[in-house]
């Protein structure tokens, strides 16, 4: 992948020294004035000086950074400026600069930038692949994919532990993975809750003939299976407290010792951590430890729900088409739609729900009609309290509307007390506790 990057500065010195720290598939572009900078050519980030005159009481920098944003507003550009006066550095980031770099450049730090550039660059351009496999879910153009996008590659190359934080469905597990620092480093996955408490010291330190009954065999752990790479652990909110003592003093000492053997094995694993639960609250209430949760927390990454990236759902749909049925396609209607829907279980919904209607769309194309027996729309349920009403009569008149609306939907008792969790009986009981109005197909 070829790179390119801007530079601005009116000290010729200062833009051959950014060229000679350019690493392996940089290109540096150098100018000394910015009107000689062409501003249809694309790049892949900017440098640009702060006082380009020469005089350091003119900040006309920031001033070529606000056209430059103007006319490439995901640029990322990084200000640069041996004067590190504090009203100079934040009139850089208010004109639209990432960041402000001091001169002379730290070449290890410079070089580091461009690397988390690079690694973003690198995930835009994988996810649009019809071929890769991470695109199923890591798709989109959203302000908020962007940045999540950006966290990812500033994290890639970084030591652990990495803790991210999504509601479920959002692909905490694809971030992981992105989060690789090599495609030839193993990478091993463990679902906590699928671990029976019994078994968690065999699974993840692995034990040696004879430990316990049953164990005829050694067994190498995950964690050892995963030295020189990552291990990725989801739903860390179900590793019991006792357990959470042990994978503790593993992240602090990076050493394991298989069930039943005295030796000690070195390892060097990034652990990378996936929950959707709150975890300061769970500390509070006595259910995670709290020393486990400071060891984890200091490099978060957080997956924004599909609610808050509504602009991807397009390009998500047409993904998930591309590869369910090439041969349908979407009506702008119909994906108005999806749009409106609250998605509460984010992307995986969002497939699954797609999966369903593909199998019952009679034509080609999907229409509107094709949605509606799928998806709720997101017209509010809850517009705000009613003083002059009780919080179980609130509570009431929120079940009663949910009710209709899916009874409206699916027409069918069967279909909604299944959708809803409900017993044929109890939900019988609620339609008529509300006085609900339907015929039931």
């Amino acid at each position: 992948m070829s790179l390119k990057a801007l530079v601005v500065d009116d000290d010729e010195l200062m833009t051959a020294t950014i060229t000679e720290m350019m690493p392996n598939g940089w290109q540096a572009d150098c100018y000394n004035k910015p009107e000689l900078v062409p501003l249809d050519k694309k790049y892949h980030c900017a440098f640009v000086d702060m006082h380009l005159s020469g005089d350091l009481n003119i900040n006309d920098g920031c001033e070529f950074i606000k056209v430059l944003k103007t006319n490439h507003p995901k640029l990322e550009v990084t200000a640069i400026s041996g004067d590190l006066n504090q009203k100079t550095m934040e009139l850089a980031l208010e004109s639209g600069a990432q960041r402000y770099l001091a001169k002379p450049l730290n070449q290890k730090y410079f070089v580091s930038i461009l690397k988390q550039i690079e690694s973003f660059h690198l995930l835009i351009s994988t996810s649009q692949r019809s071929h890769n496999p991470l695109n199923k879910s890591w798709v989109g153009n959203s302000p908020a994919f962007l940045d999540v996008t950006k966290k990812i590659a500033q994290y890639k190359h970084e030591p652990g532990p990495l803790l991210i934080e999504g509601e479920t469905g959002t692909g905490k597990e694809v971030a992981a993975k992105l989060l690789r620092s090599s495609d030839i480093s193993p990478f091993v996955a463990i679902n906590v809750a699928e671990v029976p408490e019994s078994l968690f010291e065999s699974e993840f330190f692995g034990h040696i003939k004879g430990a316990f009954t049953g164990a005829n065999n050694n067994k190498m752990g995950l964690i050892e299976a995963a030295d020189g790479g990552d291990l990725f652990i989801d739903e860390i909110e179900a590793l019991p407290l006792t357990a959470q003592v042990k994978l503790l003093r593993f992240l602090q000492e990076q050493e394991i010792r298989r069930v039943g053997s005295p030796e000690v094995i070195k390892v060097n694993v990034r652990v990378i951590i996936a929950t959707n639960k709150n975890l300061d609250e769970m500390v509070k209430n006595n259910e995670f430890r709290e020393d486990l949760l400071w060891r984890i927390n200091g490099k978060k990454l957080i997956i924004p729900p599909l609610r808050e990236r509504k602009q991807d759902i397009e390009e998500l749909t047409k993904q998930f088409l591309s590869e369910l049925v090439p041969f349908k396609s979407i009506s702008p209607e119909a994906l108005n739609k999806l749009k409106q829907h609250t998605w509460p279980g984010n992307i995986r919904e969002l497939r699954r729900t797609l999966e369903k209607i593909v199998s019952i769309a009679p034509l080609p194309i999907i229409r509107p009609e094709d949605i509606d027996n799928f998806v709720i729309l997101s017209e509010p349920l809850f517009t705000g309290p009613d003083s002059e009403l009780t919080l179980s009569a609130q509570l009431a008149n929120v079940e009663k509307l949910i009710i209709e609306r899916m009874l409206h939907q699916h027409k069918n008792i069967d279909i909604v007390g299944e959708k809803l969790d409900v017993s044929r009986s109890n939900l019988y009981k609620k339609i008529k506790e509300h006085d609900i109005k339907w015929k039931n197909n």
